[in-house]
């Protein structure tokens, strides 16, 4: 049973950098392509970058060139540097399964101030 659990979320101001994590506990990432998401209120929730099986990495537009994902097969845990940060980067942050639609965890908060 996939369990997520996002941390490092704080409130940084614009031009900083902050690194989040989501941990998987017991449950075997290596298998699955991963990836984190952003949910602001009103708005769908969006793609923020996913690495895949083979370690291969993609971006949304708005984080591209600010935002570094990365995987640590045995700690079943997938990182987000980020760096950079905008106001417009303030979200709820998630992680999960590319294509899953359940077992969200409790999202970590981030907010930059303006």
């Amino acid at each position: 049973q996939a369990q997520f659990m996002e941390i490092g979320g704080a409130e940084v101001q614009s031009g900083g950098s902050l690194r989040l994590s989501c941990l998987a506990g017991a449950f075997p990432i290596a298998m699955y392509e991963m990836a984190w998401y952003r949910r602001v209120p009103g708005q769908l929730r969006e793609l923020v970058a996913r690495v895949d099986t083979a370690d291969r990495k993609n971006y949304g537009a708005p984080v591209e060139g600010r935002f570094t994902i990365s995987r640590d097969n045995e700690k079943n845990a997938i990182y987000l540097q980020m760096d950079d940060v905008k106001p417009e980067d303030t979200a709820v942050y998630l992680c999960n399964i590319v294509g899953s639609s359940i077992n969200w965890g409790p999202g970590t908060q981030v907010t930059v101030a303006s």
